[in-house]
């Protein structure tokens, strides 16, 4: 394939409110280039979610000059990134440090469309005592992120302790039984907590975009 095959959906954020993003997993650096010299022709500033860093070197040095890499998440900015309009809504709270990339992640995805998101990480059940610690100042958001790998008890936990929307991101995190993150999916999926929604494994680019879904409709933005 050229990266004349791609076709990228600039009008999205029209119909829906939120932005394409540039899935850069799977796709040549090439075809990556054709789009960000198409959106840097339309004055367009882009998300870009799983750009390895080999991927990231091997683009034009005039297209790397305006992109804002995060290797831990593995997101970019390219091209103007929006003033931050919403502050205080909403909170990312990871189980563990090793989540960190997943969580990142959703901060990066709502940082681009002009929320700043408040990070609460390492405060995983089986340590119980550092989320209660924190758990007033969570309980302070409307809207929680939960990211959590190994038995995502977090979600549980958490869907029990606060008011707000909360959203649940499994995690790849784990040794065998945690299949990859399979085990956490289907505990946050089987939680007897009610109402928590659950995006995929390592899916912090949706667990965000479901966050800004929520913004939207009660108006904060």
């Amino acid at each position: 394939m050229s990266g004349n095959d791609v076709v990228f959906d600039f009008e999205r954020a029209e119909r829906i409110r939120l932005d394409e993003a540039v899935f850069c997993e799977g796709k040549s650096s090439g075809q990556i280039a054709s789009i960000l010299v198409d959106a840097r022709a339309r004055g367009a500033g882009l998300l870009l979610t799983r750009l390895d860093p080999g991927k990231l070197s091997e683009l034009p040095n005039e297209l790397r000059d305006d992109i804002d890499y995060c290797a831990l998440s593995r997101t970019a900015f390219f091209g103007p990134l929006r003033a931050v309009t919403v502050e205080g809504t909403i909170a990312i709270v990871a189980a563990g440090t090793s989540d960190a990339g997943v969580a990142r992640e959703a901060a990066r995805t709502l940082r681009h469309a002009g929320v700043e998101a408040n990070l609460i990480t390492d405060v995983g059940v089986a340590g119980l005592w550092r989320l209660m610690d924190r758990i007033e100042d969570i309980r302070r958001h409307p809207i929680v992120i939960a990211v959590a790998g190994m038995d995502a008890a977090l979600a549980s936990v958490l869907g029990g302790l606060v008011a707000g929307v909360v959203i649940a991101v499994p995690t790849s995190v784990g040794y065998g039984a945690s299949e990859g993150g399979r085990t956490a999916l289907n505990a946050m999926l089987a939680s007897c907590a009610p109402g928590i929604a659950v995006c995929n494994i390592d899916n912090g680019y949706g667990g965000a975009s479901a966050a800004l879904r929520v913004i939207s409709i009660i108006g904060v933005r």
